[in-house]
């Protein structure tokens, strides 16, 4: 038991803005992803023989690059997803879309059991995907949920 002279421990809901949600488990996928298929196309290229490689003209290795390079973006889409919570607003960034909120905007703060990503009902009855908090996370999502939730219940600019 704390003792009078010292502060409570500050809850588990309780961050200090700004304040940065991304997700784990797409960063680490894409990371890991990205790096084994790299791997892979120049493993596959360097066991070819000279005569093999020979074969290939500049279209089909152009087509394997363009392919790693689609392959590398959409990982990094998904990687680059993120929820800020600042002061005056809530900023939601999925893939290569950003959605700028007021706190008076969002109304809840949804993460049903299976669902891939959290799920922001707003004042306009339209819903936002919030990719930057992802249901695979376990509880790590639902301690960001928590968080978040609390933020929305009492925005941080009041």
């Amino acid at each position: 038991m704390p003792a009078g002279s010292e502060p409570a421990a500050a809850p588990d809901h309780a961050v200090s803005l700004p304040h940065t949600w991304r997700p784990l488990g797409p960063r680490i996928a894409g990371a890991a992803g990205g790096t084994l298929l790299l791997a892979l196309f120049l493993a596959a290229w360097f066991a070819f023989d000279d005569e093999t490689r020979a074969r290939f003209t500049a279209i089909q290795i152009g087509t394997l690059t363009v392919l790693w390079l689609l392959g590398a973006t959409a990982m990094n889409a998904l990687v680059r997803s993120r929820v800020v919570a600042e002061r005056d607003r809530l900023v939601v960034v999925n893939g290569y879309r950003r959605h700028e909120l007021d706190w008076a905007q969002v109304i809840a703060v949804r993460l049903p059991p299976g669902a891939p990503w959290v799920t922001l009902d707003l004042a306009d009855g339209e819903t936002l995907s919030a990719m930057g908090i992802q249901g695979s996370d376990g509880q790590r999502a639902t301690r960001a949920v928590r968080q978040l939730r609390a933020l929305v219940d009492q925005p941080p600019n009041r």
